[in-house]
């Protein structure tokens, strides 16, 4: 067995680089803020990267909010804090991440988070599914039957524990 990683294969074939890259400046507004005051802006979409990942910073309002324990079968998810304090749930127990602290769950990992106080993190998927119907839907604060959140969960791979 080999102890070297090996990079994956190339996807561009060219010779001379391309000029592909694209910025999303700080000021733009939040994507989307709830009644809550939570904000949500796509730094990067599943459709943006080609599926590659999706890129959100999440921002939390005075009061203390987020999802309790769930998780999802087709993709990854990562959290970064970039501000403030964040409870996360991974899995086991709700444990303090402070700025700088990163958590990674793999598909199928039970977690959770919540935060208040105008903490800030970073949320990452990998592959890049498409979250934002799913943010705005929530930011929104759509109402939905039981039967039509069901399907609006299983829709966007959130599975509750």
């Amino acid at each position: 067995m080999s102890l070297h990683r090996h990079y994956p294969p190339d996807l561009y074939r060219g010779t001379t680089g391309e000029a592909t890259a694209w910025l999303r400046r700080a000021d733009q507004p939040p994507d989307t803020v709830s009644a809550a005051g939570v904000t949500c802006e796509f730094l990067a979409t599943g459709d943006q990267t080609t599926g590659r990942f999706g890129l959100y910073r999440w921002t939390f309002g005075a009061d203390a909010s987020g999802p309790g324990p769930h998780f999802h079968r087709s993709i990854s998810e990562q959290f970064y804090v970039l501000r403030g304090e964040v409870e996360v749930y991974d899995g086991r127990s709700w444990v303090t991440a402070g700025a700088g602290d990163f958590l990674y769950v793999p598909e199928g990992g039970i977690h959770g988070f919540r935060g208040g106080d105008h903490a800030s993190m970073l949320l990452m998927f990998a592959p890049g599914g498409p979250r934002e119907e799913y943010f705005r839907t929530l930011a929104r604060g759509a109402q939905m039957t039981p039967e039509e959140r069901a399907e609006f969960m299983l829709r966007h791979d959130t599975y509750w524990v």
